[in-house]
């Protein structure tokens, strides 16, 4: 049997280490939460938590008073199963809370969080354009994770 010498040896270490964090590294990426938005069925946005955030803005206005946004939020570590106590909050541009919708606990693999852009609409009665934010809470999510970002013109419906 051939020896090795120390720089070999080394180089052979190195190697495995090299290799062994890739392997942790990329299974460490290959999950996460993340969510989905539609508007009308059509995806608008998706997000994976493992990934620098994208923040999708969407215009609304009075042509879309009979649209509804659904939003699917998946836990990495829950496949099959979804948190409890989920609910999606909007905000003002300084960070008020105007309204909550909180959605029932379910056994569906990929419930959808409705949401009727009507409601959106009626939470600013003032003329111009104002920026909205909506966010994602539930239990075992110590922050609420913002969703996206809406722009509400025409005032109020």
């Amino acid at each position: 049997m051939k020896k090795l010498s120390s720089k070999q040896r080394i180089a052979k270490a190195i190697a495995f280490f090299a290799l062994f964090l890739g392997a942790f590294n990329f299974a460490a990426k290959a999950g996460g939460d993340g969510f989905e938005v539609y508007l009308n069925n059509k995806l608008i946005a998706k997000q994976y938590l493992t990934q620098p955030l994208d923040l999708k803005t969407l215009a609304l206005n009075k042509a879309n008073i009979n649209d509804q946004i659904t939003i699917y939020f998946t836990q990495c570590n829950a496949i099959g199963k979804i948190a409890k106590g989920r609910s999606i909050v909007v905000k003002d541009e300084k960070g008020r809370m105007l309204k909550e919708w909180k959605f029932e606990d379910t056994k569906n693999a990929k419930p959808g969080m409705v949401i009727q852009v009507k409601e959106l609409l009626q939470l600013e009665n003032s003329p111009g354009e104002k920026s909205l934010s909506l966010f994602y809470r539930a239990e075992g999510h110590p922050d609420a994770q913002i969703i996206t970002s809406l722009k509400i013109s025409g005032g109020s419906v």
